[in-house]
């Protein structure tokens, strides 16, 4: 296992961002949002700016953090149904340019791995829409093929597939290698699913990536605390990762806040990762 940070979690100053990871000892980067532009948006010029920052703190990108299907599964546009972390709003028909830059970005900044997701979720998921969303990935998959990159779907909440049981059932349903699981504990918590065991156990066999939050229910909503310190079983998690092998990346996503502080939360839940996590 290796440990990364969501770097717009600490800071949208990369270079601010990379100074406290490397506190840390943290060695890969997971970009989302630089200098307040989301990742699909960053020009050539921010890309190399962000590149050079990189290559000087000796951080490895580990995932290009896309927006790529955070829309609506049908043609009409619609207000999000959840964060889109400064990314521009696209329409469906929009994806696809999206994803070729994202692509391209990926190369540049040497990764295989972009981060997907599955939809808007409006209204209950159905055998009907689920068999859809298995459509609309094979061009995406089609792609990732010729490009050579692994597009990992993660489990949202606000997104039709919000558990680990449900990204399990459509990357096996696409069946290829080049869509697997980000497996979020902290959206299958969203979700309502029990993360650990529950949801690792779907999610396991498809798992390239990982994304890592905790939180607490309080009236029937999440609230994002300090890893270690909510409701998920990160122990078992992290052991049962360990008993399976799993040589990927574990990426900090903090979400919690300390007084409104994401830094001092995310410096929290990095002391808390070290304690499961040794490389």
């Amino acid at each position: 296992m290796k440990l990364a940070v969501i770097t717009d979690e600490i800071s949208q100053d990369l270079e601010h961002a990379l100074r406290v990871m490397g506190e840390y000892g943290v060695r890969g980067a997971e970009l989302r949002g630089l200098w307040n532009v989301n990742i699909a948006d960053i020009d050539d010029a921010t890309a190399r700016r962000a590149k050079k920052l990189l290559e000087a703190h000796g951080v490895q990108v580990c995932s290009i953090a896309s927006p790529f299907y955070k829309c609506d599964l049908f043609e009409e546009g619609g207000e999000a149904k959840g964060p889109m972390h400064l990314a521009t709003p696209r329409d469906l028909s929009e994806q696809m340019d999206m994803l070729h830059r994202c692509i391209d970005l990926a190369h540049f900044f040497e990764t295989p791995i972009i981060r997907v997701f599955s939809f808007w979720k409006r209204g209950e998921l159905t055998p009907e829409i689920e068999q859809r969303i298995v459509d609309a990935f094979a061009e995406p998959v089609q792609l990732a093929e010729q490009e050579g990159v692994t597009l990992v779907l993660e489990n949202e909440h606000s997104c039709y597939l919000g558990t680990g049981a449900e990204v399990a059932r459509v990357v096996q349903a696409v069946g290829s290698p080049h869509l697997r699981v980000c497996w979020d504990p902290g959206n299958a918590l969203c979700a309502g699913e029990t993360p650990y065991p529950d949801g690792y156990e779907a999610v396991r066999e498809w798992m390239t990536h990982m994304h890592v939050k905790d939180g607490i229910i309080e009236g029937g909503q999440v609230r994002f605390v300090i890893v270690g310190e909510g409701a998920i079983d990160y122990a078992g998690q992290f052991d049962a990762l360990q008993r399976d092998g799993y040589t990927g990346w574990i990426s900090l996503e903090t979400h919690a806040r300390i007084d409104g502080d994401a830094e001092r939360a995310s410096r929290l839940c990095l002391q808390a990762l070290r304690q499961w996590i040794k490389e």
